[in-house]
């Protein structure tokens, strides 16, 4: 649907605008979020004793993304291009995304100053005050501009009210920036100075004048805290930022897929089970992953050329390189090994967690968390083992995801899930939860809308990711 949002402030004469306005959205790790921006140009066609007459909206371009896209990107900043105008180049857009803390404190202040540097050549200065938030990285990120005052080196501001997440996403010690400048009509406003504080040291501005200096000139502004109150700190996703890295694991379960009987039929009409989960799942998924290439590897089948039993062989048949581009390459690798591959048995699960283990025992720095997604019928011959598996993967940056596809029973792929029970193998207890299974049976939506049922699908195996991803972050940090 293409639901209205918000709008921007207008920002005049740039072609490089710095927007101040915040989108506030519900982020939802499981769900895929579409988004669209469009970007616009106002004109005033007629101004009379500066009431606006009229005002053409000019289209300069637009881009369409996901929120995953955006929070998974690197340092939650991405960069594309704007498209919609054929022919022409429409620029770039840069967003820049940040998970607001929980809390909820308001802050009202009020700034003024005194012998602020003279900018006019006719006048005074036109003195106007922009607040910056800093990020992670050591950049600056606008949070609140106050309004002009005309023609006075002595302004005082009106009294603003701003969320402190929003001034520094409820840390009081954070850094925050301000600048002071000397507005222009032409949009080349002039830099008058700038000073450094916190809302912490704001706060204490509270039955006394918190005096700065302005470093560029000799002038001093000086600021009033109104109100202030208390932040309840708590842990957040975003707070551990890494890369997931996505692998995809296919069980090739016997039978010839040119039949109607097999599970992996390649019909004309529709997908089958398999690469309908693996596009529901990897679609989300690959948002966060970082190169978007995707190890994905296939188990249960004899190879050509001497019909050797595989239980980890790569989709693509690349031993060298088995990254795939994207889920649709996944999608593209797995078709053609129904091609070339015979299936066959047993089935084998541990082989192929101990190897992505292996994966992920190297990323020691917390920089890279491992998803392994697995797609099979229901049969485990190697329960025991695979059991073993999931307890020795539990100390490691990984979860992994089943979804089940076929009329077969799942008791084993249940135990593996251990919201109930841990799962234990000789004694030994699983430190964390770290399986999610779903049947796939329980999504095939009787009405035939396969968008909806995978859409559900995705939601109910990503939902715990976050919470795995957090739980193992706290117990490397005991």
């Amino acid at each position: 649907s293409n639901n209205y949002f918000g709008r921007t402030e207008v920002i005049d004469n740039t072609l490089n605008p710095d927007f101040v306005r915040k989108f506030v959205l519900d982020f939802f790790f499981e769900e895929k979020q579409n988004l669209r921006f469009d970007l616009h140009v106002w004109t005033v066609l007629c101004s009379i004793n500066c009431v606006l007459v009229s005002s053409v909206k000019d289209f300069l371009g637009q881009m369409f993304c996901t929120l995953g896209e955006i929070i998974g990107s690197a340092g939650s900043r991405l960069e594309r291009t704007l498209s919609g105008i054929p022919g022409k180049k429409c620029g770039t857009i840069i967003f820049s995304a940040e998970e607001l803390s929980n809390c909820r404190d308001i802050a009202t202040m009020q700034l003024c100053a005194n012998k602020l540097d003279k900018k006019d050549f006719f006048g005074k200065s036109d003195p106007f005050l922009v607040f910056y938030r800093s990020n992670e990285d050591g950049t600056f990120t606008i949070c609140h501009k106050t309004e002009v005052i005309k023609n006075n080196l002595n302004p005082v501001w009106q009294p603003f009210t701003i969320p402190v997440r929003a001034l520094c996403n409820g840390d009081y010690d954070r850094t925050v920036k301000v600048d002071v400048y000397d507005w222009d009509r032409d949009g080349s406003h002039d830099f008058i100075g700038e000073f450094t504080t916190s809302y912490r040291e704001l706060s204490r501005g509270q039955s006394q004048f918190n005096v700065y200096e302005v470093k560029y000139k000799n002038s001093n502004l000086i600021s009033i805290i109104k109100k202030e109150y208390t932040v309840s700190p708590k842990l957040y996703f975003p707070e551990y930022p890494c890369a997931l890295c996505v692998l995809g694991v296919v069980r090739l379960s016997p039978g010839n897929p040119s039949q109607p009987t097999s599970l992996h039929y390649m019909s004309p009409y529709q997908m089958n089970a398999y690469a309908m989960a693996l596009k529901a799942v990897g679609e989300i998924i690959q948002d966060y992953d970082s190169d978007k290439l995707f190890p994905a590897y296939g188990f249960g089948a004899k190879l050509p050329p001497d019909g050797k039993i595989s239980h980890a062989f790569p989709l693509n048949s690349n031993t060298e390189n088995p990254n795939c581009v994207g889920i649709d390459g996944v999608l593209e690798a797995y078709f053609q090994s129904l091609r070339t591959v015979q299936l066959y048995g047993p089935t084998n699960f541990a082989p192929v967690i101990n190897q992505v283990a292996r994966c992920a025992a190297e990323v020691t720095d917390g920089s890279q968390y491992f998803v392994l997604l697995m797609i099979t019928d229901g049969v485990i011959s190697d329960m025991a083992q695979t059991k073993e598996s999931v307890v020795n993967a539990a100390s490691l940056p990984m979860s992994i995801i089943i979804v089940g596809v076929g009329p077969a029973e799942f008791d084993a792929m249940e135990e593996l899930d251990g919201d109930e029970v841990r799962v234990s193998s000789r004694g030994r207890f699983a430190e964390r939860d770290i399986v999610q299974f779903v049947p796939f049976r329980d999504y095939i939506d009787r009405s035939g809308n396969q968008v909806l049922s995978m859409a559900r699908l995705a939601k109910d195996v990503l939902a715990e990711i976050p919470d795995q991803l957090l739980s193992f972050h706290e117990k490397s940090r005991d």
